[in-house]
């Protein structure tokens, strides 16, 4: 570890968490001061910012640079600068604010605008020929509706608000703790914070209850990882421990970057006691994280609220519309611009008609009493009188863009909302935390049935971050398969019986495997199948820790837990660790080994090692690790029967998508030892190359290993996730997952999730760490791809995985292909046959973060999306939250596709946030992305009902309701245009006043929302059973510009129709008994018949899915319509109508529809308007039946999707093997983070007395006893284990130990290695010389009372 001081007069940060700590424990390694600065240039103070080391010695630039400055415990000088404070605020309005800025947006949508301004021309009478209620009345129902689902949403917000920052926290004020709620925490408080307890804020760790400072933290809300990470106190704070009075009297000043959203890096330094100390990442605590298995640390807050890097990463909240949404705008627009084109004829014929007729009749017709000078008949009067004409034009064909439209469109969304909160297929049942499928939403519903792009997280979405032991390899002989008596492999399932390990009273419950052969080979004490479980016992980094009795394992990892539980139900168990030594327990006999060296996992390694010592001197070195580095490692004698047969098992397991790990072991001379380890020693303490030095040190001793055999863990998938991947791919939807993970845990989750397959052509990993490397690998991938994508797939094909490195110190490079693999490739089908169509392969991207940041780029943008559109599959490893939002930012500016972005996490929030359509997972990791969600679900396998079943009805059903509202209104509105011609433009309408209100609120409403809410082509099973009938709405065919206009000129030839048949028809026209049937009463009343008639049945064409819902709206319309009629022309008082425009018709029902002029109109417009109709379907239907037409028939005949063939079940197990095998596939996955190792060997992870003490090979130590020493004795100066590395020493001055709190007063309840009483200083705070300084606060000993833990006391 490289020690870096930094000189009194400059300024640059260092390592102060390794600084400090290497000075303690190894004084006499030498110090170096940092490179000085480039003499002609001097260096910016602020220079090692990252924001202003790129402008550093510009003095232009260098005002515009911020750093963020605080002093701990002083409000008042952190006041001056304004920082934000910790409240947290997503929500729109308050009270005061809600309907101005409601109303506001309301009105930026053109419609709202459009109705408003309507309205107010209404008002003026010499304009207006309808009233003004027809207008004002439908647009407050639209306002209201929107405003209280606007509303309703933001009090969700601001109950999430209150519950956030209601949170309490303790703020250390003048030597108390002072409970404060998170709202009112302020930059530069010192805060305490308990174990399991969220993070209020972004926090310097300053002192904490674990010896070093360490604590633990759970990052699984910003990056989705389950495990626990380590962060430690600078040595200089943390001896204050829980000291209130020294933490109060602490006046740091702290001068660190400005805030930002990069979670894996901070930059910053402490001025303390005239001293400088750097801040790294490893000293902060940010926002977001869950402290464990500490019971106490205090920090100082660096960034509060807004300015937390979790807040940082969420990204902004943008109002969401959809693709649909903004094509109505353009509708609209173009149908306003209709209108003022109909209404421009209608004026300019009016002006022609007074100039020519009108101003001779005025008598007979007086013009307005606006109009000045009447007498004079001219030029000037007659102009006034048609522009005037033009504004009650507006009013009188305005119903072309109904307001009912919008309220009927949000009525619909809503309701298919409901059907999405309310399918009890989309609940997922899981005890207690059941939750149900959830529409956060109701504007998007339509373009869930429109997506091409899904992009997701891994981690909580596609797996469970669960791992299980499931299949192993030792000796050449596969276990873990379960066979019948014939010798055929059983699949394992819920029915399956497991194994008893009840003989084993060590072994977990929860443990499962079902192949009782390595039970007996473990009880017949097999010397490899012992070597192979020995192994998995000493060979890992995990700590073992006691929890209600029962001992438990804290790994760094979910891998190395796994196996360490698998290693103990089979007898093996891992029971205590010391810095020099590992104890485990072999059927019951414990075996203590002296821990010699570890040598660490990192990226580059791929494996780790350790070396040990058991009681007979006799040294060993355990390794594990990647396939392709074990297997070149161990000896060139090994049998080739061997090596064959594990690296078979190895593809058997990957292949069915197993992650899986080598292993070795080798034993060591002790002389041989002696000397590497002085050599590794030197290697350590190297200022330069330290790293290459020490990896080619571990080299040298893992080579000529023996090989034991491999594991196979298990990765657990969320449930129905290779399904849904695989149906979701079938319906044209491409996946990208963008994932924290490495890039082979990535590459190992898609096999196992079929996002990658056996088709999969070409798999390029791009992973430069330069931006012309990047490029020239994007530009090759292109061409690679290019060339496959051109050549026909044949059976014969070979595809590859093509690694592009191109790094200087790798052995390949981009003109080769590092690993390739046969796979039996099927042809393609053509697309046209949907029912019956086969995987079409194709290429699959991989990129890691590095590489990444350069391919979002200005420059390279473009390429990297070009290249990664040509892909079935595109996986992004090693992003940050920023790159996922960025990704989808990508796609979403530069393809016109819907994106749709699924995850679990904090860290999702942003491209949750930044996609068309945002769904959440309500898992383990939290509700942050539920909060920001459009949608939330259980589980990842919901997401293929959710768009091929919802999202897909959806779009059917909204495009198939706008159709028929354009064209019953245009087939209404226009028939108002014909009458003009006959009326003398004189803004007069052809029908009554009343039924013109009740037609689109009465007649044709329910029918239409009936259609829209209820109407499918085919039902739920066909849908899922056939994903390709999802891709019409993908391109947008079942509503366009050419369909809408085919609805207008159909409703144009509706009116044309509906007007003059009834027009000609009453033409001079008189009854059998001679009275005079042409008149406008008659004509306006047969009109709006034919025209109720028409669109109802026109909807009754169009609806797919008959209920007892549709029979009763639309033939109840009907019905509905003629008791009006009847009621207002026929039934109610002469003296009630009389006042009233319908006057004028009064009687004209019956004197109407007595004589067959009426009925002939009826009959003719019905043939002339449905006849076609209903031909023109049954003669497609019959030559070119659509998809979904043959399904309907196939359902008619009986035919039930789900007894047709279904698609295979995905299952991990051999029966998924490629039948073709070239070169195998890696299974090598390990989310095992570099350090861990070191912080072991320096004694950092330990809590336990016992553990601190440098002891022999001969020490038993037993953690998982009930208790733990109460006291500490003391490690004597001239003590000298048995190992090699120097014995574990306290540091100087004042240090906080963790003592067990249990009641040991009675003999049987301690464990046999303590004796004495307990101390009657338990719960009292002591200082070093003995004193007591006062009891624990009663505000912590009240918390502790709950859980019998730890207590504190003072050296």
């Amino acid at each position: 570890m490289v020690s870096a001081s930094v000189a009194p007069e400059k300024s640059s940060v260092t390592n102060a968490f390794q600084d400090t700590n290497s000075k303690i424990q190894d004084s006499t390694s030498p110090q170096t001061s940092n490179p000085p600065s480039t003499p002609s240039k001097k260096k910016s103070m602020l220079s090692w910012l990252p924001c202003c080391s790129s402008i550093a010695g510009n003095s232009k630039d260098q005002k515009t640079v911020t750093e963020r400055r605080l002093r701990a415990n002083d409000r008042a000088y952190n006041s001056q600068f304004k920082y934000a404070d910790n409240l947290i605020k997503t929500s729109k309005y308050n009270a005061i604010t809600f309907v101005p800025r409601n109303l506001t947006e309301q009105f930026t949508r053109i419609a709202n605008a459009y109705f408003l301004i309507l309205m107010i021309l209404q008002f003026i009478p010499q304009i207006s020929s309808i009233s003004w209620y027809s207008t004002a009345v439908p647009l407050f129902i639209v306002l209201a509706f929107s405003a209280i689902k606007d509303g309703y949403d933001d009090v969700q917000r601001h109950i999430s608000d209150r519950r956030v920052n209601g949170r309490k926290s303790y703020v250390v004020r003048n030597g108390t703790l002072c409970e404060e709620e998170w709202s009112n925490v302020k930059v530069g408080d010192v805060i305490r914070m308990m174990s399991n307890q969220f993070v209020a804020a972004d926090l310097l760790l300053i002192s904490t209850s674990e010896p070093h400072g360490m604590c633990y933290i759970e990052t699984m809300e910003l990056d989705g990882e389950t495990n626990l990470k380590t962060r430690g106190a600078m040595t200089n704070t943390a001896s204050m421990g829980d000291d209130l009075d020294l933490i109060t009297k602490f006046d740091g000043e702290i001068v660190c970057e400005p805030p930002n959203n990069k979670l894996d890096k901070f930059q910053g330094k402490l001025i303390w006691q005239n001293q400088e100390f750097g801040i790294t990442n490893e000293n902060i605590l940010l926002r977001g994280c869950i402290l464990k298995n500490t019971r106490w640390c205090y920090g100082v807050v660096v960034f509060a609220g807004k300015d937390t890097k979790l807040m940082m990463n969420s990204g902004k909240t943008k109002l969401k519309r959809t693709s649909l949404d903004r094509f109505l705008n353009i509708l609209i627009m173009g149908i306003v611009l209709f209108l003022i084109a109909m209404c421009l004829i209608c004026t300019i014929l009016c002006g022609v008609w007074e100039y020519t007729t009108g101003r001779y009749f005025t008598i007979y017709l007086p013009w307005d009493d606006v109009v000045p000078s009447p007498e004079e008949k001219g030029a000037r009067q007659i102009a006034l009188i048609a522009f005037l004409m033009f504004f009650s034009y507006i009013i009188l064909l305005n119903t072309v863009v109904p307001i009912s439209l919008y309220v009927s469109v949000e009525i619909i969304r809503f309701i298919h909302s409901l059907w999405i909160n309310y399918d009890q297929q989309m609940y997922y049942e899981n005890g207690e935390k059941s939750v149900a499928a959830k529409a956060h939403t109701t504007t998007l519903n339509e373009e869930l049935g429109q997506v091409q792009y899904v992009f997701s997280d891994k981690t909580g979405t596609l797996t469970r971050n669960i791992m299980t032991f499931n299949k192993c390899t030792i000796n050449g002989i596969s276990y873990g398969d379960v066979y019948d008596k014939k010798g055929n492999v059983l699949e394992v399932n819920d029915k399956s019986k497991p194994i008893d390990f009840t003989w084993n009273p060590m072994s977990e419950t929860s443990f499962m495997f079902y192949d009782q052969n390595l039970v007996d080979a473990t009880k017949r004490k097999v010397p490899e199948v012992c070597m192979f479980w020995r192994l998995l016992a000493l060979c890992h980094t995990v700590m073992p820790e006691r929890e209600k009795g029962q001992l438990i394992y804290q790994a760094q990892s979910p891998d190395e837990a796994a196996l360490t539980s698998a290693a103990r139900n089979f007898g093996y168990v891992f029971r205590a660790r010391t810095p020099q030594s590992i104890t485990i327990e072999v059927m019951g006999q414990e075996e203590t080994y002296e821990l010699l060296c570890i040598l660490d996992f990192n990226n580059e390694r791929k494996r780790m090692s350790v070396i040990v010592r058991d009681n007979q001197g006799k040294i060993r070195l355990y390794c594990k690790g990647a396939d392709m580095m074990i297997m070149q490692r161990i000896k060139s004698t090994t049998p080739s029967i061997l090596r064959d047969s594990t690296t078979t098992h190895l593809a058997d397991f990957a292949n069915i998508g197993l992650r899986t790990l080598c292993l070795a072991y080798k034993d060591i001379d002790s002389r041989y030892y002696e000397d590497w380890s002085n050599r590794h020693h030197q290697a350590s303490l190297a200022m330069e190359n330290r790293d290459a030095k020490l990896d080619e040190i571990s080299e040298e001793i893992e080579k000529d290993m023996t090989l034991i055999g491999a594991t196979a863990i298990e990765d657990k998938l969320q449930d129905g996730v290779p399904e849904a991947i695989a149906r979701l791919s079938e319906a044209n939807i491409k996946i990208w997952v963008l994932t924290g993970d490495k890039t082979e845990t990535a590459i190992n989750i898609a096999y196992s999730c079929r996002l990658l397959t056996d088709e999969t052509r070409e798999i390029v990993v791009i992973d430069a760490q330069t931006e012309p490397e990047v490029e020239v690998q994007l530009k090759d991938t292109r061409n690679t791809f290019e060339n496959i994508l051109r050549t026909p797939t044949s059976p014969g094909t070979k595809p590859h995985i093509d690694i592009q490195t191109i790094h200087e110190d790798s052995e390949f490079t981009s003109s080769g292909s590092a690993r390739s693999m046969d796979r039996n490739i099927k042809s393609p089908v053509d697309l046209e046959n949907l029912e019956h169509q086969d995987g079409n392969g194709g290429v699959a991207l991989v990129i890691n973060g590095d590489s990444l940041a350069f391919a979002l780029g200005a420059r390279l943008e473009r390429t990297f999306l070009e290249v990664a559109c040509m892909c079935t599959a595109v996986i992004c490893c090693r992003v940050t939250p920023l790159q996922k939002a960025q990704v989808v930012d990508l796609v979403k500016r530069n393809k016109k596709a819907v994106t749709l972005s699924i995850g679990d996490g904090a860290n999702d929030v942003s491209m949750i946030k930044t996609a068309h359509i945002g769904v959440g997972i309500s898992g383990q990791e939290g509700m942050q992305a539920v909060l920001a969600s459009d949608y939330s679900v259980g589980q990842f396998k919901y997401l293929e009902r959710l768009l091929l079943v919802h999202g897909r009805w959806s779009y059917i059903r909204m495009a198939k309701f706008l159709r028929y509202f354009f064209y019953k209104n245009f087939a209404f509105t226009l028939t108002n245009f014909w009458y003009s011609f006959f009326c003398g433009y004189s803004a007069q309408t052809v029908f009554d006043a009343v039924l013109i209100a009740c037609y689109n609120l009465f007649f044709t409403a329910l029918p239409v929302l009936a259609m829209g809410s209820l109407d499918q082509d085919v039902d739920d099973a066909y849908s899922l059973r056939y994903p390709k009938l999802y891709l019409p709405g993908q391109f947008n065919l079942f509503f366009n510009m050419r369909i809408f206009i085919y609805s207008v000129l159909d409703g144009m030839f509706s009116s044309l129709v509906i007007f003059f048949v009834p027009y000609g028809a009453f033409y001079n026209a008189a009854s059998s008994s001679g009275k005079d049937l042409d008149d406008y009463a008659s004509l306006a009343f047969t009109t709006f018949t034919a025209l109720i008639v028409v669109v109802t049945g026109q909807i009754a064409f169009d609806t797919y899915y008959w209920t007892a819902i549709n029979h009763f709206v639309i033939w109840g319309s009907l019905v509905l319509y003629f008791f009006v009629v009847f009621l207002i022309y026929e039934w109610l008082p002469m003296s009630w109508v009389l006042k009233t425009s319908s006057s004028i018709s009064y009687g004209v029902v019956y004197k109407t529809m007595v004589t067959p002029h009426f009925w002939f109109s009826i009959l003719m417009v019905s043939v002339v308007l449905l006849l076609p109709v209903m031909l023109n379907r049954f003669f497609w239907l019959d030559t070119h039946p659509s998809f979904a037409d043959r399904l309907r028939v196939r359902r008619k005949m009986g035919k039930s999707a789900t007894k047709e063939e279904k698609k295979p079940q995905f299952k991990r197990t051999a029966a998924t093997k490629r039948s073709m095998r070239g070169s195998l596939r890696s299974g090598y996955a390990f989310s095992h983070s570099q350090g861990f190792g070191e912080l072991i060997l320096k004694g950092k992870l330990f809590k336990n007395v016992e553990q601190l003490r440098g002891r022999g090979s001969g020490s038993k130590i037993h953690p998982q006893d009930d208790a733990k020493p109460p006291l500490l004795s003391s490690v004597p100066k001239d003590f000298q284990g048995s190992s090699t590395n120097p014995p574990m020493s306290l540091p100087i001055g004042e240090h906080n130990l963790n003592v067990n709190t249990e009641d040991w007063s009675h003999s049987e309840n301690r464990p046999s290695y303590v004796k004495e009483a307990p101390t009657p200083y338990q719960g009292i705070i002591l200082r070093g010389d003995g004193q007591r300084v006062r009891p624990i606060p009663k505000i912590i000993t009240e918390e502790f009372e709950q859980q019998p833990d730890v207590i504190i006391e003072r050296m």
